[in-house]
C-alpha cells in the first residue's frame, strides 16, 4: 500500500508540472497576441498622424500661396480716361494704379513698340502683360506705358505707397472701338491675380471720356 501511494503521490507531482508547463505556453501565447496588437496599433497611429500632418502642411501651404496672390495684385485708384485722336475710334486708355493690400512690388516696365503697331515687340523685357478681347477678337501683349506720379522711387516697380499712370494703347487691339463698344482688358503681373478692366462706350466719342 506505501509503495502505491508513493506511486500515486509521483503521479500528482507529473501531472502538477505539466499543469505549470502548459500555464507558461498559454502565458506566452497572450504576451504575444498583446505584443502584436501594439505594434499594429503603433504602425496604425503612426499613419494616421503622418496624414494628418501631410494634409495641415498642404492646406498650409494654399493659405500662404492664395495670401501671396492677393498681396501680389493690383487696385484702380480714380477714374478710367478713354482717348480718341479722330473722335470716332478709342486709341487709348488711361488709368491709375496702386498696390493692392500693400503688398508685393510689382514691375511695370514698359514693352519697346519700335514700329508702333500698338503690341509689343517680340523682344520686349516687359514681365507685365495686357490681353484685348471682345466676341470675335483677342490680342495678347497691347503696349503701354507708365509713370510714376507723387511719392515713389525712380524705377518701375508700383510698390506699397506708390501710384503709377499707366496708357494702354489699343491702336494695335485688332478692333474699331466706337460708340456702346465694351472694352475688355487684361492686365497681367508676373506673379498675383490679373486686373480685369471691363467699360463700355458712351454714347458720343470725344477726344476724352471718363468711364463709368
Amino acid at each position: 500500500m506505501i509503495i502505491k501511494f508513493k506511486k500515486i503521490r509521483k503521479l500528482k507531482k507529473l501531472a502538477k508540472a505539466l499543469q505549470r508547463e502548459r500555464e507558461g505556453i498559454t502565458g506566452l501565447e497572450t504576451a504575444i497576441i498583446l505584443i502584436a496588437f501594439v505594434v499594429v496599433a503603433s504602425v496604425f497611429a503612426y499613419t494616421v498622424l503622418s496624414a494628418g500632418i501631410f494634409s495641415s502642411q498642404k492646406s498650409q501651404e494654399a493659405v500662404y500661396s492664395g495670401l501671396s496672390q492677393a498681396r501680389s495684385s493690383m487696385e484702380i485708384k480714380g477714374s478710367i480716361v478713354a482717348k480718341s485722336s479722330n473722335g470716332s475710334n478709342v486709341t487709348s486708355i488711361l488709368l491709375t494704379l496702386a498696390n493692392a493690400l500693400d503688398g508685393h512690388a510689382i514691375d511695370l516696365t514698359p514693352p519697346t513698340d519700335d514700329n508702333s503697331d500698338g503690341i509689343a515687340d517680340a523682344n520686349s523685357q516687359n514681365v507685365t502683360v495686357i490681353t484685348y478681347h471682345s466676341q470675335t477678337t483677342v490680342t495678347n501683349d497691347l503696349a503701354f506705358s507708365s509713370v510714376l506720379k507723387g511719392w515713389g522711387d525712380n524705377d518701375n516697380l508700383l510698390e506699397p505707397g506708390e501710384k503709377f499712370e499707366m496708357t494702354i494703347d489699343l491702336t494695335g487691339c485688332g478692333d474699331t472701338i466706337d460708340e456702346y463698344d465694351v472694352v475688355n482688358l487684361e492686365i497681367k503681373p508676373s506673379t498675383g491675380s490679373a486686373l480685369k478692366i471691363e467699360k463700355t462706350m458712351p454714347a458720343v466719342i470725344d477726344s476724352v471720356m471718363i468711364l463709368h
